[in-house]
């Protein structure tokens, strides 16, 4: 596991995602012997570099053991890399935690529990991904639906975290990198 501060460097190939056909964005996945290195095998929040360009970003577990990231068109553009491109990468452990982005159906069941919301907002960002994450697991809608509710029944009862859910998707495979389009 890599020290606060430790860089981890290490050279990995970009990839345009096989879904959405017109996705702007692109993605790598991180060599098993980089993301051993990591302090956790779930979300990990990281500032880095991509070919000299930096960035804070969340690496996601692939569902295997290790981390993909998610690049914006804005900096793989900048740094002038395409698809199949192998790139240089730096990462460290974030100095400052990245809000999650709260998804609406979360965002207004919490407005509709004022305890809950309450607690929510005590919360650390890697928390809150955890609840976000296990609602994002959820293969069907009824199943999302129940775990909002009993998301805000566990906040509203003084909850702060998940309890028995695998960060690293290893164990329930409900987490995992983007499938590459065909080159």
């Amino acid at each position: 596991m890599a020290a606060p501060g430790f860089a981890i460097r290490c050279k990995a190939t970009l990839l345009r995602p096989a879904s959405p056909r017109n996705a702007s964005w692109r993605f790598l996945r991180l060599p098993q012997a980089a993301s051993d290195r990591l302090t956790s095998r779930g979300m990990v929040a990281v500032d880095g570099t991509l070919e000299g360009h930096t960035f804070t970003a969340i690496l996601e577990p692939d569902g295997e053991g290790g981390h993909w990231l998610k690049l914006p068109r804005a900096l793989h553009e900048a740094a002038g890399v395409a698809v199949g491109d192998s790139v240089a990468l730096s990462l460290a452990p974030a100095e400052k935690e990245p809000e999650p982005r709260v998804p609406a159906d979360l965002r207004g069941a919490l407005a509709d529990a004022p305890e809950a919301l309450a607690q929510w907002k005590t919360l650390t960002p890697a928390a809150r991904r955890d609840f976000i994450q296990w609602l994002d697991t959820s293969k069907q809608a009824e199943t999302r639906e129940r775990r909002i509710g009993n998301a805000c029944d566990m906040l509203a009862a003084g909850k702060r975290r998940i309890c028995c859910f695998d960060r690293s998707g290893i164990y329930g495979k409900g987490m995992a990198a983007p499938q590459a389009a065909e080159a």
